[in-house]
């Protein structure tokens, strides 16, 4: 058994290979790294610009509301694979929340209260705009900073969030 450690979110993975992407943040494969390789960006001293600043704190706002909006799918559904689907969603974005927090050195805020639908489907949608609209302003903030840890820190969450939707479409 080997430890595998995840250069975006600091996390371990214990196992005989390399997982394909984090269990816990969802990177992909490639910036997992076997135990002392790993160099994880929340282990780093980052100066953030007051730009990046912003665009983390719009990170932050985005992920945390999605960790409230998943759990709140979750507790909808009749069908156990996707309310177990969302309670896995709400537990990345949650992941992705606390890496900003670590970059920032703030306290993780408190999941807002938000009203979702009786439907699936309905849920759904708003799930593809959520992750969408992430995804796009990820990529937008990873072409704005200057730090290469943010880049990299942002080009990871752009893909997750677009595998995020690829995930919903198949329920679709």
């Amino acid at each position: 058994m080997k430890t595998y450690i995840c250069e975006i979110c600091g996390d371990a993975y214990l196992g005989e290979s390399k997982p394909p992407h984090c269990p816990f943040c969802g990177a992909r494969e490639h910036f997992i790294k076997e135990g002392a390789e790993a160099h994880p960006i929340v282990n780093e001293e980052i100066e953030v610009s007051d730009k990046d600043r912003e665009n983390l704190m719009e990170t932050l706002h985005l992920e945390v509301n999605a960790v409230a909006e998943y759990k709140c799918m979750a507790g909808k559904t009749d069908k156990y694979e996707i309310k177990a689907m969302y309670k896995r969603l709400a537990k990345v974005e949650s992941e992705h929340a606390e890496i900003v927090c670590k970059i920032l050195k703030i306290e993780e805020p408190e999941a807002p209260k938000v009203e979702c639908s009786d439907e699936d489907s309905e849920n759904f949608e708003k799930t593809i705009a959520l992750e969408d609209n992430a995804s796009v302003l990820y990529s937008k903030f990873a072409q704005e900073t200057s730090d290469e840890s943010l880049k990299k820190f942002f080009g990871a969450l752009t893909v997750v969030e677009r595998e995020h939707i690829d995930l919903i479409n198949q329920y679709i």
